[in-house]
């Protein structure tokens, strides 16, 4: 028996659980509550995606449906090959069948359906990955062809990573949401269901517990709700998470409260515990941020005098109870970022609550979960990166940060350089200039193998206008700092800004081909800009000349619809957009004009075709801020001593050799310079807790030598600097 239940409802991620149950349960440790947590989402996929399941599902399969659909006709026809590679396929994409991919990838293994029919055109998009990567494409295939069987011939709102999506998105009224739950659950609501129930009468919990990210969980969520209120009427259920925080906070409709008690906003920790703490005490019960029905009508409770925890209270996340070794990873689309998104097991973390820009005209910067911005130390992160590592046997890492800032991002890479941890991670940031080409070194260093950032819209006027706080030209120079570095480089890209115009759209294209064309950024996503309800936009549109479409909100409000005074419609852009970035991303079609991405006129760019390439061309600068902290990631050198006479003088030099792990380099220097550059590398070194600045470098060495700038700047130093000699 447990005190809460943590349930992710599906459908969320295939390869990692997502996050939020595992950091409730980190603090729920911390107070010595007991939780069991359950990612209903693999296990419902895991069910489905056996043999077991695949005989029961043809058997429920909608005959006249198959009938009238080709594609599904032949999956049926076939579905002793299915049944029978199924289980082999799944154990593949778990990592536990790896000899597997040979056969998967010599095309007579699985049966294939719609999904295979542009293979050609996947092998030329696939040709450099190598046989375990393909396999998994092929494999992502062939369970995708089972989904579209499943959505055509037994429910229609099936999907791997969301589940009645259309049900939650911007639902002003729980009308629509509420007719669905009152009828029969469908095929893959039957399945969640019976899992359902087995851990219930398992856990036997007192209060259940729905993390609800997204749109897409929200159904399966109350589904599940329902069930439990039918069956389980003592057992108290509670909402959370990412959905309610930005879409219900404007919620009136009191038949919600026929499937849920409480629904709570922003940070969970302490709203939770006190949900548990009412349940077990006569004292008044006293609430944070929850929703709830009292006399019969929807009343929202904010009346605890409790602080929220700070970061540094809220434990470590925890992992246990999830099936961490059943997680499927798939390589769906040719996307290098993606694949981070969907393949391999990712241990989650963060390292500050909130946004520390926290400007950006589109985004939810007047809710908690944004302009709080609290950071977390260095230590303490990788504290919690350690205590994972032993925990669940990964070192990858996922900082799923609004923004990621850079001070702390330097911090945490000596940390773990200091503490010699292997790890790899990635994260999201803002492209600003504080990511010089040292810092990016260092990362690199410490494991980071990828960032995601916002370009957004590549226009000066509209980066203005977002309050995106950067240029494109910082934004070029930054990538290329990460791309040189070895980090590889994400950017979401936007267009259908309020008052952006057609040229401004090719103007942006142009700019992204640009970085592309370079190989400065490797990976990109164009969507089409959204208001939403909390943004500067939401709140202040006529700022904006936009118009929005207000209605009556009685369950959802998030997403709004709008007119722009432009009268463009924007959404005509999306195929050609897409299509030239597919291409860009395989170093494919730069030399083609832009109107050959489009089936319809566009105006020329206005953009010089070297613009980019300007932006990068970099001039030495001979000064360096006296606070630049020296760091020194190399090994120590060996040195020979060389003695040298000319015109009967005879003097000595050293001769430095470095090692590095690809690289093999020598300097050579006066006696004095060479003595004191190893002790100065020394003191400088990762293993050195007190790190020198560039002031104390330069003070001591003109305390032994002269011309210390002659020397720093001079091009044995430059060779140094080129190979793990940072300033920071």
């Amino acid at each position: 028996m447990k005190d809460l239940l943590l349930i992710t409802p599906p459908f969320t991620q295939l390869n990692t659980p997502y996050p939020a149950t595992a950091y409730l349960k980190g603090f729920l440790n911390t107070k010595s509550i007991s939780s069991f947590q359950m990612d209903l989402g693999i296990e419902v996929i895991l069910s489905i995606f056996s043999k077991t399941g695949l005989r029961q599902l043809f058997q429920q399969a909608d005959q006249e449906a198959i009938a009238n659909n080709e594609n599904s006709k032949r999956i049926y026809e076939l579905r002793e090959d299915y049944m029978n590679c199924v289980d082999s396929v799944i154990q593949f994409l778990q990592g536990k069948n790896q000899t597997l991919a040979r056969q998967i990838n010599s095309l007579n293994f699985l049966p294939q359906a719609s999904r295979f029919a542009n293979l050609e055109d996947l092998e030329w998009a696939y040709g450099n990955m190598g046989i375990q990567d393909q396999a998994k494409h092929l494999a992502t295939l062939f369970l995708e062809d089972l989904s579209d069987f499943i959505v055509d011939a037994l429910d229609v709102n099936f999907g791997f990573s969301r589940y009645a999506e259309k049900l939650g998105r911007s639902a002003n009224s729980f009308d629509e949401l509420h007719a669905s739950l009152q009828e029969k659950p469908t095929y893959i609501d039957s399945i969640t269901l019976t899992i359902l129930a087995k851990k219930i009468a398992s856990v036997q919990p007192k209060l259940v517990c729905f993390s609800v990210p997204f749109p897409g969980n929200l159904y399966a969520a109350f589904r599940c709700a329902q069930w439990i209120k039918k069956n389980y009427p003592t057992v108290k259920v509670a909402m959370g998470g990412g959905f309610p925080n930005t879409e219900l906070r404007s919620l009136k409709d009191k038949r919600v409260f026929d499937y849920f008690d409480f629904i709570t906003l922003d940070d969970g920790e302490l709203p939770i515990e006190l949900l548990v703490k009412n349940s077990s005490s006569e004292t008044p019960k006293r609430y944070k941020r929850t929703f709830l029905l009292h006399a019969g009508e929807v009343s929202y409770k904010n009346d605890s005098p409790l602080s929220d925890y700070k970061q540094a209270q809220v434990g470590t996340p925890d992992y246990s109870d999830l099936l961490l070794d059943q997680y499927v990873s798939v390589i769906e689309v040719a996307n290098p970022m993606h694949s981070l998104w969907t393949d391999g097991r990712w241990n989650k973390l963060t390292m500050a609550h909130g946004c520390y820009w926290a400007k950006c005209s589109f985004c939810d910067v007047s809710l908690d979960y944004i302009k709080l911005y609290e950071p977390v130390t260095a230590k303490l992160l990788v504290d919690r990166m350690e205590e994972l590592i032993a925990a669940t046997g990964e070192t990858g890492f996922h900082f799923v940060d609004e923004a990621a800032p850079p001070a702390l991002m330097r911090e945490l890479a000596l940390e773990i350089l200091r503490r010699k941890l292997t790890v790899t991670w990635w994260t999201n940031i803002r492209f600003e200039k504080s990511f010089s080409k040292d810092l990016c070194q260092l990362l690199a260093a410490s494991g980071c193998i990828a960032v995601s950032g916002g370009l957004e819209v590549a226009s000066e006027r509209l980066l203005k206008l977002i309050e995106k706080g950067v240029t494109v030209e910082q934004v070029a120079r930054i990538t290329q700092n990460l791309t040189e570095a070895g980090v590889m480089v994400h950017a979401y890209l936007m267009y259908g800004y309020p008052t952006q115009t057609v040229q401004e759209t090719i103007d942006s294209l142009e700019m992204v081909r640009q970085l592309f064309e370079l190989g400065i950024v490797q990976s990109g996503f164009w969507h089409q800009f959204a208001l939403t309800a909390h943004s500067p936009i939401g709140l202040n549109p006529e700022a904006y000349g936009i118009s929005p479409k207000l209605e009556k909100i009685e369950f959802a409000n998030n997403d709004v619809a709008f007119t722009d005074q432009t009268n463009i419609d924007h959404s005509k852009y999306n195929a050609g957009l897409k299509k030239s970035l597919y291409n860009y991303m395989h170093a494919i079609g730069f030399d083609l004009p832009l109107q050959e991405w489009f089936e319809f006129k566009v105006p020329s760019t206005t953009i010089p075709a070297n613009y980019i390439e300007n932006c990068l061309i970099e001039q030495q600068h001979f000064n360096t801020k006296p606070s630049a902290k020296i760091l020194w990631l190399g090994s120590e050198p060996t040195s020979k001593v060389i003695s040298k006479t000319k015109k009967g003088q005879t003097w000595k030099n050293v001769q430095l050799s470095f090692n590095g792990k690809t690289s093999h380099f020598e300097i050579n220097l006066t006696h004095e310079e060479g003595t004191w550059l190893i002790k100065m590398l020394k003191d400088c070194s990762i293993s050195t807790k007190k790190q020198m600045n560039y002031q104390q470098i330069k003070e001591d060495f003109e305390n032994q030598l002269e011309n210390f700038e002659l020397f720093w700047y001079s091009k044995q130093m430059e060779k140094l600097k080129e190979s793990g000699l940072l300033l920071l």
